[in-house]
């Protein structure tokens, strides 16, 4: 009880600073399985879409974040496992016990949608997207039947800028756009290319890649 009261409190509070909006273009918000990839610039950002999402998507759908981050402190702890029901993955390769691409399959044979965030850290600089890492790929190949999403959030690092307490209402949109798959014999750079093309032609300052 305690964990949906507060579940509700931060989508009020998210949607009184952010007003966030969210665009489906190219996609329904059908009740279905799915990955949502995402760009990466605030700790929030998982927290916004996870707000526009309707309320049956959202009981079904984890946010994949980073345990150091979300594992200090009570009251972390207790939003990320229990409010988010977040599938927290150590970030640092040598504290691993377990393979993430691992975990985050379990996650999808166990009945849930994903969040991820395939740059693997906050891009606080000005180019739009940082590289993908791997794991996108690595999880798309271990689960091809899985409609992957890319989710473009849009504005909240200016919400909260890096350091900052005190949050800056401004408008928020989170879009959703047409899902992809990989090729049964596509490589792992055109895959990551293809993808990254996806996520940035959500962007509304994209002009070229």
């Amino acid at each position: 009880m305690l964990a949906k009261f507060v579940s509700g409190l931060i989508v009020g509070f998210a949607r009184f600073i952010t007003a966030v909006r969210g665009n489906w273009e190219g996609i329904d918000p059908a009740d279905e399985q799915r990955i949502y990839f995402a760009n990466h610039a605030s700790h929030g950002d998982f927290v916004l879409i996870w707000t526009v999402l309707p309320p049956r998507l959202r009981r079904r759908t984890r946010p994949v974040a980073g345990a150091d981050y979300w594992r200090k402190g009570r009251l972390k702890r207790f939003i990320g496992q229990n409010v988010f029901n977040a599938l927290l993955i150590e970030r640092h390769r040598e504290k691993r016990t377990e393979d993430p691409v691992a975990l985050m399959t379990a996650a999808l044979d166990e009945g849930a949608s994903l969040i991820v965030f395939p740059e693997g850290t906050r891009n606080t600089g000005d180019t739009r997207l940082l590289p993908f890492k791997s794991g996108l790929y690595h999880l798309a190949m271990a689960r091809s039947s899985v409609d992957l999403v890319p989710v473009w959030v849009e504005n909240l690092n200016r919400v909260m800028p890096k350091g900052e307490i005190v949050p800056i209402p401004l408008i928020c949109t989170v879009t959703f756009g047409a899902p992809l798959r990989v090729g049964e014999a596509e490589a792992k750079q055109d895959f990551i290319a293809r993808a990254e093309a996806a996520l940035l032609a959500l962007s509304p300052k994209t002009t070229v890649l």
